[in-house]
């Protein structure tokens, strides 16, 4: 095996705590690495710290370079993150469903796009900052969660597949974000104090306003591009109980904000684009007993049977146990232990077992049949 000095890592650096210590640990060993840095989403004309792509960003990431003694460039992939990351973002809402942007900006860009752009430029592998582990497993390479599971994103991981994990370092993965913070603290990194960055980072005002002016300015981009008529609120009989904001302005789940008195609180059970109608009801109609999932991916080998693994239904849910039963064309039908509060189409739905990401797949919609 050809030592690590000899193999080129890139690392995915953009201005930010995580990728910055990423970069500085690897220097420190002595390997050969490289910062590149992805210009995503044009913010030129903002002046603030933490948003994809902004200067002040993309300068901090060129300081940490310079600190770590290494080359650095950015690579523009402008073009690309809005066909894959944010059109279907937009699309999703005027689906009715809830994006996660994260997840595809992570399976289409950064672990596809970046690592095909970094080994062109001669690289061997690629670096990020997640807080992730990868374990060599009997049957292969293995994704687990971090060791500090309040910071874990192996949630948004689950797409990847063994080439590309085979690719990959995160070198983050055993650490606290304390313990990074003390290092870059230590090594007198530029951005040793920055906070945290936007979750959605393309996203600058809120996510309703940002897909209104995605459709205003691309009137014939979307297939649902409705303008901003006022929606039904109809219980789960179909009954009338008032009108609301548009219905891509609600998501599966929400309480506040409903547009509609009521003697009980009502949660948004549903919501139907052609009909411009969100559905509401009580918290027993909201819970489910399951969900049908699709465009299921598996890690490692599908399993040719059901299986019984713990299922997050979003990044920060506590996981359920569940029955995961394999439908064929990469639909499964989940089962949960116990019924689940917001389970919403076009989220992920990710398998573990324990530690270990078996996989996961997206959201199709809940299991009526289980309530």
């Amino acid at each position: 095996m050809t030592p690590d000095r000899y193999r080129m890592t890139a690392v995915a650096m953009s201005g930010g705590l995580d990728s910055s210590v990423t970069a500085w640990l690897l220097a420190q060993r002595g390997e050969s690495v490289v910062g590149l840095s992805m210009l995503l989403w044009d913010r030129s004309d903002e002046n603030t710290h933490g948003r994809c792509c902004g200067a002040l960003d993309l300068g901090d990431a060129k300081r940490v370079a310079q600190q770590c003694g290494i080359p650095h460039y950015t690579l523009r992939m402008d073009e690309e993150f809005a066909q894959q990351v944010v059109d279907p973002f937009v699309e999703d809402y005027l689906q009715g469903r809830t994006p996660s942007p994260c997840i595809r900006c992570n399976s289409w860009i950064k672990f596809d796009l970046f690592l095909d752009r970094a080994q062109q430029l001669g690289a061997d592998r690629i670096a990020t900052g997640h807080y992730a582990r990868i374990v060599e497993g009997a049957e292969g390479l293995q994704l687990h969660k971090s060791l500090d599971e309040s910071k874990d994103q192996s949630y948004y991981l689950f797409e990847l597949n063994q080439s590309q994990l085979a690719a990959t370092r995160f070198p983050l993965g055993d650490m606290s974000k304390e313990s990074v913070r003390e290092l870059a603290r230590e090594a007198g990194l530029v951005v040793c104090e920055k906070p945290e960055s936007m979750e959605i980072c393309f996203v600058s005002s809120g996510i309703r306003e940002f897909v209104e002016e995605r459709m205003a300015e691309y009137p014939d981009r979307y297939s649902q591009n409705q303008g901003k008529a006022a929606s039904q609120i109809v219980d789960s009989q179909g009954r009338l109980l008032g009108e609301g904001d548009p219905y891509y302005r609600y998501t599966i789940g929400q309480r506040r904000g409903l547009g509609v008195a009521a003697s009980e609180r009502l949660y948004v059970l549903g919501l139907d684009p052609a009909e411009n109608r969100v559905v509401v009801g009580s918290e027993d109609e909201l819970a489910t007993g399951g969900l049908v999932g699709e465009r299921t991916h598996w890690i490692g080998e599908a399993p040719g049977e059901e299986i019984t693994a713990t299922v997050k239904i979003r990044s920060r849910h506590g996981g359920v146990r569940s029955q995961i039963r394999p439908l064929g064309e990469g639909a499964v039908e989940l089962e949960f232990e116990i019924p689940q509060l917001g389970v919403s189409p076009g989220q992920a739905a990710v398998f573990y077992s324990g530690s270990q990401v078996l996989g996961g797949c997206w959201i199709a919609g809940s299991d009526e049949t289980s309530r």
